[in-house]
């Protein structure tokens, strides 16, 4: 049952949801809740567990895994379960809770099992809840047989021996309502759930998996996406690959839109074609679902930032970090995790990271400079790295080190000025290697990649324009801008101006707007237009957003006149694009793949070609 406070305002939890791979908690699959607007402390989740505990004993499970996590709004309270018993996992969590706050706080909680009930009929009505012909109940007994019908409906006594056999076999899979594949790309092969082969009658030899790998981070995540794909075509393969710009395999699009999270990666996965694959796992799939599949040769943490503080308990970059880490968990044994040693909260947290999973995986460390301190201190711990030495990347594989080029020749650093681009690079390096790239191969794609603005659309795409430097870029938070707006203070002669176009999305704080807006006040433009993210609102009202933006920058010393609104971000462009004369640097975050695409062809207007010199 998927309970939120809107459908039944007096239980305290929400987002009651399943897992459906490796998470945050755990590497396996369970159910998740939010407890809203009260303290818990260690005895009422000791009462929570033990329930949890006697529950799956009724139900035949195995032992469940269970995690707690107290935070200032309330705490998450995650259990594993089976793979056929997801639905019913997020049943068993919302009792356990119940029945051990009514238990404590009788005084205080007397409707719960009425709240919980009124729950169940409504996502009965709308067709999400599944039903045994019985209602919810607090009482134990009651709770259990209920449980036990619920069980053998969801049970799908085919799937656990085919998910046995593919352990047992070392083989991916991908799991979802409907389709079970087994293998992946070229070497996959999916069955309806509903209709599910015995073991013996699947056919074992044909199926393996392909390379892949999965790319997470605060920042800098699509473009490292795109360098691996672009490394894996380069090496042969036919590449899949989903990022925030949608699916593709190689240069055809197979769906358009968001697809970093969950849904995306099973796309690619089943994509028959594929012989390699690359996902982007995001922040948000990764704490409302888990991973999607569960065996990737790489994974990628680019970076940790402020960003998305309050969702889901997360309260700080250490939380933040761990979320990221849960990728580690869709790791092969022989897999590589691949860590920047530059971001403070991966140093602290990677070293967490054998005793969350029960064994070390094995780490490559990358840094933006190579005979740095930071990545001397980490390279101790493994004996693959990546990074900058001598103004060249170097990259080391065990006992072997092998030049990758000098830094300032590889179009995506932009002459060395984008630090930030030199990291995405040491570290897709690394990946790609772990892939099974051969050195020589990144070397090659390194030194081309990002010289086509078409290569990397919507980031750090740069143009020159009636006179007028222009970078269009997807900076979406306080570090990801601050990246941006030094690259386009270096862009000018001294003499030119600085404009930008700032807004920010809804499902922000106000604290996260206004850090964005002290973050752009520090490289003091000529001109902010403050724009509307009108496909971003989440939830807020138009004008909001610009209203906290104009008011933080004027506390920071800007006079209105300087701070322009638009209701859109492509007036917001076409408004700074006016503005500008010959000699100045625009800066344009464009978030909307559709603004994306008319701020593109307007400037793409402004060239003699797309592919010259002038827009690289």
């Amino acid at each position: 049952m998927h309970s939120s406070p809107s459908e039944s305002p007096a239980l305290p939890f929400e987002s009651s949801r399943r897992l459906t791979g490796a998470n945050l908690y755990f590497d396996s699959p369970g159910a998740v809740l939010e407890v809203v607007g009260m303290a818990v402390d260690p005895a009422l989740i000791d009462a929570w567990r033990e329930r949890v505990g006697r529950a799956a004993a009724h139900l035949g499970w195995n032992p469940p895994l269970t995690a707690a996590r107290p935070h200032a709004g309330g705490a998450t309270l995650a259990i594993s379960a089976p793979w056929d018993q997801l639905l019913l996992a997020t049943e068993v969590n919302e009792w356990a809770l119940c029945a051990a706050l009514l238990e404590r706080y009788p005084r205080r909680f007397p409707h719960l099992e009425s709240s919980l009930v009124a729950a169940f009929r409504a996502a009965r009505e709308d067709g999400s809840a599944a039903d045994a012909g019985v209602e919810p109940a607090i009482e134990e007994s009651a709770a259990l047989a209920r449980f036990a019908a619920l069980s053998a409906l969801e049970a799908r006594p085919a799937l656990r021996p085919l998910l046995d056999a593919a352990a047992r076999a070392e083989l991916p899979f991908a799991l979802d309502d409907t389709e079970l594949t087994l293998g992946a790309g070229i070497k996959g092969r999916s069955f309806p759930v509903d209709a599910l082969p015995a073991a013996r009658e699947v056919p074992w030899q044909s199926l393996a998996g392909i390379p892949t790998a999965i790319v997470t981070g605060s920042n800098g995540k699509t473009t490292t996406v795109r360098l691996l794909a672009a490394c894996a075509r380069a090496q042969g393969w036919r590449t899949a690959y989903s990022c925030t710009d949608g699916v593709f395999l190689d240069d055809e699009g197979l769906a358009a839109g968001d697809y970093s999270g969950p849904a995306g990666a099973r796309i690619v996965i089943r994509e028959p074609r594929a012989e390699a694959a690359v996902l982007e796992t995001a922040r948000g799939g990764i704490l409302r679902r888990g991973i999607a599949v569960n065996r990737a040769d790489a994974a990628v943490v680019t970076n940790i930032s402020a960003d998305h503080f309050g969702e889901y308990g997360i309260q700080d970059l250490d939380g933040l970090a761990q979320a990221k880490l849960a990728v580690a968990g869709a790791l092969s044994p022989r897999g590589l995790l691949v860590l920047n040693a530059d971001d403070p909260a991966l140093r602290a947290q990677g070293r967490e990271v054998g005793r969350r999973l029960g064994r070390e995986p094995r780490i490559g460390w990358f840094s933006a400079d190579a005979s740095g301190s930071t990545l001397d201190a980490q390279r101790g711990r493994g004996t693959w790295a990546c990074g900058t030495r001598e103004g060249h990347l170097q990259l080391e594989l065990a006992r072997e080190r092998f030049d990758l080029g000098g830094i300032e020749d590889m179009p995506l650093s932009i002459g060395g000025t984008a630090v930030y681009n030199v990291a995405n690079l040491a570290g897709a390096a690394l990946a790609a290697a772990a892939l099974g790239i051969a050195p020589p191969v990144i070397a090659a794609v390194f030194a081309r990649f990002g010289a086509n603005v078409r290569d990397n659309p919507g980031r750090m795409m740069r143009f020159e324009t009636n006179g007028v430097k222009v970078l269009l870029d997807y900076a979406h938070n306080p570090d990801g801008l601050k990246g941006l707006l030094e690259v386009a203070r270096r862009q000018g002669d001294g003499n030119g101006r600085l404009g930008l176009v700032l807004g920010h999305a809804g499902n922000r704080s106000d604290a996260d707007i206004e850090a964005l807006a002290r973050t752009a006040a520090a490289f003091r433009p000529d001109l902010i237009v403050i724009k509307e993210n009108e496909q971003y609102l989440r939830g807020r009202e138009p004008g909001d957003i610009p209203r906290v933006i104009r008011a933080e920058l004027e506390r920071q010393g800007f006079h209105r006149s300087a701070l322009p609104f638009e209701p859109s971000e492509v007036e917001a462009v076409r408004h700074a694009l006016a503005w500008a004369r010959p000699g100045d640097v625009l800066a344009l975050p464009v978030h909307a793949m559709s603004a994306r695409a008319q701020v593109l062809a307007i400037l793409e207007r402004g060239n003699d070609s797309a592919d010259s010199p002038e827009t690289r």
